[in-house]
Order: structure tokens, then sequence, then C-alpha cells
């Protein structure tokens, strides 16, 4: 984990079954150690609350180190428009937002609603990104 504040909605979700995601384990696994993860998020947020347990019981499932992963909690203003660090570096618009690095540069990026969970989805980028 970074130094940013630590989002407690990336707490992992005690009852996510890895078994249902062997695959998406497996990939997380694989590249983990040499991936890092942007999470951006507000604990406010009921699209965070709803899917960063789960992203974060599978990067627990996967082993990802814990420096690896590393959390920008955001803030909506008035106008709909997000802030906190890293949004205008990495360009945030909607939360959640996942950026996922390998050796400096973006392979994958899952931002706010995609029709499969956060780790599926980005297991499926890195895989097509890394294979």
């Amino acid at each position: 984990m970074s130094d940013t504040e630590r989002l407690e909605t990336m707490e992992p979700n005690p009852v996510w079954v890895a078994d249902a995601y062997t695959d998406t384990v497996d990939t997380l696994s694989e590249y983990g150690a040499d991936l890092v993860f942007r999470v951006w998020g507000g604990d406010w947020c009921k699209d965070c609350r709803s899917q960063l347990p789960d992203f974060g019981a599978a990067l627990e499932a996967a082993a990802i180190p814990e420096e690896n992963v590393h959390h920008y909690p955001t803030e909506k203003e008035d106008d709909g428009s997000k802030t906190g660090p890293g949004v205008e570096e990495y360009g945030i618009e909607y939360i959640p937002t996942v950026v996922v690095e390998y050796e400096g540069e973006e392979v994958a990026r899952f931002v706010e609603d995609e029709p499969v969970p956060i780790a599926v989805y980005l297991a499926d980028e890195i895989a097509a990104a890394l294979d």
C-alpha cells in the first residue's frame, strides 16, 4: 500500500469465493508481483462499496503484495467532478477506477462499470496485454 490513505471499501469481502474465480486468481497471481494496481474510489460511493470489496478479496486470494496496491481516496465536487490524489494525472472521471501498470506502463484500466467484476475484467485485460 502506498503512503496515501487506505480505502475502507478495499477491505476484502469475507464471503467472496475464490474457487468461483480460479482463472482470474491464477492470472492475477501469475503477474501480480510485477504489477502495480492504482485504485481510485470513495468510501461514500455506492459503486465502490458494491465492487471494491470483491476486488480486494481477489487481490488477497492472488497474494498480491500490499506494496503493489495504491489507494487514492477520491471526493466528488458539486459539479460531479472528482478530486483527490492522481485524479488529474491519470484522467479519473468516474469511480471506481483501477489502473494496472506493468514496468511503469498502463496495461489495463477498469472504469466504474463493466458487465463482469473488476478482477475478472482486469485479469482478461492483463492476460491480453502480457501473454
